[in-house]
């Protein structure tokens, strides 16, 4: 038999094998086709936006709902999204929300979530902790759950969604905080995933911020970078701007569930009396830059960083107004600063000034701290002056001031009181020791002594150190209008 005859005759033996193999792909198609039906019109039905709304609902931690959705296709459109809650989110609204749904991810168990577009999005937060209280809590009767007409989700479908990519149009925020109403809006936000499970990073560009702090005016934003992972915020780089010239630069975290939020970053560019009040702005001027550091818990806040400023000048200061009464001489009332700096913490109330640094280079130098609290002031210091300053007053230099490091002659000077009327030791020290060494001198000179005194300083050495003391008891006015600008940093 030929080899044509023998193929012809094994071709005859399974006359039905192509067709069902048409048949089984037919049958797989109708399948995939039937497939595709039913998750489509899963998809169009009140069951997913009901799944879909309880997604977002968890993510928010609130309790919300879909407007009707308009589909095309996969693509669907909705007018918003409403939820309230009574824990970090109090109320979010979403409005004109576009996205499209992809059949992707259904061998994984999620619906794949794309391009979505929110036009705009305000959220209200709540970051402040509500008092503690010893009330039991109340037990709800329990709850008898209605039949709302919304079938069941099917066992077969996709119980998870991953979102692929986000757009929001205008961002709002309201944040309710200890200090009051912080608010941030018109803001641009792009997220995308980063890989893992609810990972994502994300970049906010412009908007303008408002916080309530008295000094700090509204705040543009530049540019912001951050990531989101396992219920934390991460924020890699901040760059925002204010007042006429300055820059701020934060990063940082915040813990959502733990409610901890942990930033530091730097504020340069900003003049001295773009914070300050007009009187103070009359006295200090110069360019200020800080770092700074805020820690947050549940329980507490305490804010802190390292302050300078460059190009100083400081004006009519009373105690230095003094120095200048006693020495006779106008070099005190306007001071070069070659050197301006100190280390700030505001915690509990309290505004905490160390390592305080006021100095004129050749003149004066002033080291020390300082404390706020309240109405109540307390503070350190040493005062260096250049040997010779105060050599008019007797004693001065030899009873009060001492030598030591940089040449200088060093007295210290105690701070307190209150902010009306604070009160300082140096005067008194002065006095007192101006009045010991006439003392110690006239009984060996006479009367001529206190003469010549008299015609170098064309007074008497009482008068002069009477000068002093009204200049600084006119410091009293000065210090209670520094009251604002404590207040002002406490946010009382």
């Amino acid at each position: 038999m030929s080899r044509r005859a023998r193929r012809k005759k094994g071709a005859g033996k399974n006359p039905w094998f192509g067709k069902v193999l048409v048949i089984f792909g037919a049958l797989i198609l109708l399948s995939v086709g039937a497939g595709y039906l039913g998750l489509r019109a899963y998809l169009h039905g009140e069951s997913f936006r009901k799944f879909l709304s309880r997604q977002v609902s968890s993510v928010a931690k609130a309790d919300g709902d879909f407007a009707p959705f308009l589909w095309d296709g996969l693509t669907v459109k909705t007018e918003r999204f409403d939820a309230t809650g009574k824990g970090l989110v109090s109320d979010l609204v979403a409005e004109r929300i576009g996205t499209e749904i992809g059949f992707g991810g259904i061998g994984r168990g999620v619906w794949e979530v794309k391009s979505t577009r929110i036009s705009r999005l305000q959220v209200s937060l709540n970051l402040v902790s509500p008092p503690p209280t010893s009330v039991p809590p109340k037990v709800d009767a329990p709850v008898v759950r209605k039949n709302t007409g919304v079938k069941k989700q099917p066992s077969w479908v996709p119980k998870k969604v991953e979102l692929e990519s986000l757009d929001i149009g205008d961002l709002g925020l309201q944040m309710i905080t200890e200090k009051g109403l912080a608010t941030a809006k018109g803001m641009s936000l792009n997220v995308l995933p980063a890989g893992g499970r609810q990972a994502y990073r994300a970049e906010i560009t412009g908007g303008k911020i408002s916080a309530p702090i008295p000094m700090v005016p509204e705040l543009r934003i530049q540019r912001i970078e951050a990531s989101y992972r396992d219920g934390s915020a991460f924020v890699k780089n901040a760059e925002l701007s204010g007042w006429e010239k300055g820059h701020i630069f934060a990063s940082g975290e915040s813990n959502f569930s733990q409610k901890t939020h942990s930033y530091e970053g730097t504020v340069d560019g900003i003049r001295c009396d773009e914070v300050l009040n007009e009187n103070w702005a009359r006295r200090l001027t110069g360019d200020l830059s800080s770092t700074f550091k805020v820690i947050k818990t549940p329980n507490t806040q305490a804010l802190s960083g390292e302050l300078n400023i460059n190009n100083g000048t400081l004006t009519a200061l009373p105690m230095f107004d003094a120095l200048a009464a006693y020495a006779d001489t106008r070099r005190f009332r306007i001071l070069q600063l070659s050197d301006a700096h100190t280390k700030w913490r505001v915690a509990n109330g309290e505004v905490l000034l160390t390592d305080l640094v006021i100095g004129s280079e050749g003149l004066i130098r002033l080291e020390g701290s300082l404390s706020i609290k309240g109405e109540n002031i307390e503070g350190s210091f040493q005062l260096g002056l250049v040997p010779g300053t105060l050599a008019r007053i007797p004693g001065a230099e030899t009873h009060v001031f001492k030598p030591g490091r940089l040449g200088l002659l060093w007295a210290p000077v105690r701070v307190s009181g209150t902010l009306s009327k604070p009160k300082e030791d140096l005067t008194q020290r002065l006095t007192d020791a101006a009045g010991v060494r006439m003392f110690e001198i006239l009984p060996e000179t006479g009367e001529q002594v206190f003469k010549f005194t008299r015609n170098v300083l064309g007074e008497s050495p009482a008068n002069t150190i009477n000068k002093g003391k009204e200049v600084i008891e006119k410091g009293e006015e000065v210090i209670k209008e520094a009251e604002g600008i404590i207040k002002g940093i406490l946010g009382n």
